[in-house]
């Protein structure tokens, strides 16, 4: 895991690059890797490339980057792991003959299987990766993201340049980038708690979505395309009791390969059927004890059900050694700074808080990589509120409930409900959308109406979360095989909230203490394989996350897997209404009068009613922009 960074100027008599340029933007991002820096610039100072490591696999400098083949024709920088580099390696030297200047590293096999199979070498790869190919003999620099967009990658082009890192607060280090606010993001923001698709909240900076790539020219020309679209890859599969023992098998193979590296490796466990599932499979065939690590909070609280004992019991069982830290308000009230600063921009989910902990205390503890549970709930039907979203979107699409959508909108609306997320579910029924937009949504759109300045309200007349969402739902209505509500939620959060909100905040809390992050349930070949199993078998029962849960009966305990999910939550309206109160109205309101983003009179209407964590939504935006657009210490 590492930080990558490179600018191309296009402009012969233009910008010069150099190495201090260059290293002063990637030392940014120590953090990413401490274990050393490298640079390299062409000699006409037209493109650099530069990086810092976190050694993982093969350690010795010879796997360091940028790293180049033997003509120097090609140079790469490269953020991630490929875990399959072993095999790949074995069929390039069954291709052709290569003089391998390491001996084991995946950046040098990335390296040859981009030499011998050009760019189409991207389907080889089974791992997660941000990847910068400089080819001096095509003349184009080539950017990607991997599948599932688990590694991050931006991008800017400005003053006849390209530049583009794994952190915004790298392009940021070049003097000529603006710092400003992107509208259109700052709408999404608030509907979704992270940015969809290509947008930041930095006007003129765009990130790479998942699956896609950039092929930039020396003429300034650069096109952008998906490289891989799920739907070409997904088989709707005859459901039978086969499919438990196939995700199993494929689950295992991915912990497997997930364990590759010359360094320790651990397992992030909160007591539930995920993360008990990785340590139960990670465990398998291990001579020593693996490292698992827990969270949880000091004192009992409304919102939040601590899990700590059955996290506790879980490691007993698969006799791993176990270490566990409770986090107090002040945790929050400490890291705040430092987490605005690892966000780059706000994500709204406040779990980074947690996340950060737990792997700082994996990092304590001497451990470089953990896996961890993203994805499986949304593969597999996990959470509560999908059940609810599929009976209610199952009603909308009959006859009855097509009469009576327009009718409860009407009703709502004279009863003064429209600031309900009730009244925009109904809404979108009404106009024929889906009724699901998420896992994490974020204001309703009155609410967003209500904060707004009358100069947003005026400029976002027009505009709805649904402006955001059309364009993925006429692609998944085109491509899915089944079309169903299932994959409909399943697809939506590959698309949004899983890259750009959950497996964000895990980068960079995690890269934040220098620590990788591995996530077994979105290897590309167990998404494929879930979304080709029917609706039917994945509901079956109403049991959520059936497939799952019979799949892994067995492996872990039956209290595990039987008992009601609690989530990996913070309790974040009791913390951030006592010591954080009154501080968070007071800058809150100063920002609204210097500043003409948000009306404070709508913003009132949050803290006074009980949907406070929209407040946090709020606060981490203000205090994002504090720092990195006013540039002031928070």
């Amino acid at each position: 895991m590492c930080g990558l960074v490179g600018a191309m100027n296009f402009s012969p008599n233009g910008f010069e690059i150099t190495s201090s340029y260059l290293e002063k933007m990637r030392d940014t991002m120590h953090h990413r890797g401490p274990d050393g820096g490298g640079v390299w610039v062409s000699s006409d100072a037209t493109i650099g490339l530069a990086h810092r490591r976190l050694s993982i696999i093969d350690l010795s400098h010879s796997a360091d980057q940028p790293m180049s083949n033997d003509d120097a024709s090609i140079r790469l920088v490269f953020n991630g792991e490929i875990y399959n580099h072993a095999e790949i390696r074995i069929k390039l030297d069954q291709e052709r003959t290569i003089h391998w200047q390491t001996d084991h590293s995946d950046t040098e096999v990335l390296l040859r299987a981009y030499e011998t199979w050009s760019i189409d070498c991207l389907s080889h790869f089974r791992g997660m990766f941000a990847i910068a190919i400089w080819d001096a003999n095509e003349s184009c620099l080539w950017l990607v993201r991997d599948r599932i967009g688990i590694k991050p990658l931006y991008w800017s082009l400005h003053n006849s340049r390209i530049i583009f890192a794994s952190e915004i607060k790298a392009l940021l280090a070049d003097p000529e980038q603006q710092r400003a606010v992107d509208k259109n993001a700052l709408y999404d923001y608030l509907s979704f708690i992270c940015t969809p698709g290509t947008q930041t909240l930095f006007a003129g900076i765009s990130k790479l979505e998942p699956g896609h790539l950039l092929k930039v020219l020396p003429s300034g020309e650069i096109q952008e395309r998906q490289w891989y679209n799920v739907w070409e890859h997904v088989s709707p599969s005859a459901f039978s009791e086969y499919t438990y023992s196939q995700v199993l098998d494929t689950l295992a193979e991915s912990v497997e390969l997930r364990k590759v590296g010359d360094v320790p490796v651990g397992v992030f466990l909160s007591g539930g059927v995920d993360s008990s599932t990785n340590a139960a499979l990670f465990s398998r065939d291990t001579e020593n004890p693996i490292q698992t690590f827990s969270i949880g909070y000091q004192g009992e609280y409304s919102t939040y059900t601590n899990e700590l004992s059955f996290a506790r019991n879980m490691a007993n069982l698969v006799g791993a050694d176990y270490y566990e830290t409770q986090l107090s308000e002040n945790d929050l009230i400490n890291f705040l700074p430092q987490m605005i600063h690892l966000q780059d921009e706000p994500i709204g989910d406040p779990v980074c808080v947690p996340l950060y902990y737990v792997s700082k205390l994996a990092r304590a503890n001497g451990v470089t990589v953990c896996q961890v549970g993203e994805g499986a709930d949304e593969l597999f039907w996990g959470y509560s509120s999908w059940q609810r979203f599929l009976r209610l979107q199952q009603w909308m699409n009959n006859p009855l409930g097509k009469i009576a959508a327009p009718i409860l909108k009407s009703v709502m609306g004279l009863a003064g409900l429209k600031n309900r997320r009730e009244f925009d579910i109904i809404n979108r029924a009404s106009c024929g959308q889906p009724v699901f937009w998420g896992g994490a949504e974020g204001l309703t759109e009155k609410e967003k109406y209500d904060i707004l300045s009358p100069e947003y309200r005026q400029y976002f007349k027009d505009r709805s979360g649904w402006d955001t969402l059309k364009p993925i739902w006429e692609h998944f209505r085109k491509s899915a095989p089944e079309p169903s509500v299932l994959n409909w939620m399943t697809y939506l959060e590959l698309r949004i909230r899983l890259p750009e909100l959950l497996l964000m905040r895990v980068d960079k809390m995690s890269m934040g203490v220098s620590l990788e992050a591995r996530v077994p349930f979105l290897d590309h070949k167990l998404v494929e394989m879930a979304l080709g199993i029917p609706q039917r078998a994945k509901t079956k029962n109403k049991q959520s996350k059936h497939i799952l849960k019979t799949a892994v009966r067995g492996l872990i305990p039956d209290e595990v897997i039987d008992r009601k999910k609690a989530g990996f939550g913070v309790p974040v309206q009791e913390w951030l209404f006592s010591k954080l109160g009154d501080k968070i109205k007071e800058e809150i309101q100063q920002f609204c009068k210097d500043t003409n983003y948000f009306s404070y009179q709508g913003i009132e209407k949050l803290f006074a009613s009980n949907k406070r964590v929209r407040i946090w939504y709020i606060y981490n935006f203000v205090l994002w922009h504090r720092y990195y657009i006013e540039q002031k210490p928070i």
